[in-house]
């Protein structure tokens, strides 16, 4: 039995606008019997809402809104999409400004980037990413320049690379396949 797709990934996910509210309640340091006594809407109900429980109509945003000196508007831009499961089938074709050979593991805009690069592949230039990056060899073999070394990947191998690690790659046999996991540039890193 085959499972469906949950959704068409090209249908807008719905938003999760419970943690902007909480973010934005929190940097004005107002508890939610300060935000139920501007608004009108009862603490239980704005603790549902804050929790992903209960959808509050635009109405009801509205109100919360007004008490968090902001607009509707600027609440859903600031909301986080919906939790999302997305499969990505082997044999679908996403046309990728990287050329043939690269497939995208992950699609839309989220924390991480996954890429599945196929054969001989070699970019000829350097890379340099904010944040971190994973590159595994599911098979065939590579090698990579980081750091002023040479590091030489075969099937089965990964190499972690810290943000800002300057590096090239280039896949050395013809049925390479590498993975690379990358924390995406727009996630801000932290100091551990």
């Amino acid at each position: 039995m085959e499972a469906k797709d949950a959704k068409d990934p090209k249908e807008a996910e719905p938003l999760r606008v419970g943690a902007a509210v909480r973010r934005r309640r929190r940097a004005l340091d107002l508890t939610l019997a300060a935000v139920a006594e501007r608004s009108g809407l009862s603490v239980p109900f704005l603790s549902q809402i804050e929790n992903e429980r209960a959808r509050p109509s635009m109405r009801s945003l509205q109100r919360v809104a007004d008490a968090l000196e902001t607009t509707a508007v600027q609440l859903l831009a600031a909301s986080d999409p919906a939790r999302t499961v997305d499969l990505v089938r082997a044999d679908e074709e996403e046309e990728l400004p990287f050329g043939s050979g690269v497939r995208a593991l992950v699609r839309g805009h989220h924390q991480l980037h996954a890429m599945e690069f196929l054969g001989e592949q070699d970019a000829g230039r350097e890379f340099q990413h904010r944040n971190d990056e994973l590159m595994y060899v599911a098979d065939g073999a590579a090698e990579v320049e980081a750091e002023g070394r040479a590091f030489r990947l075969a099937r089965g191998d990964s190499l972690f690379l810290s943000g800002g690690v300057r590096h090239r790659w280039r896949a050395t046999a013809p049925d390479t396949r590498i993975v690379i996991v990358a924390v995406a540039d727009h996630i801000e890193a932290t100091e551990a």
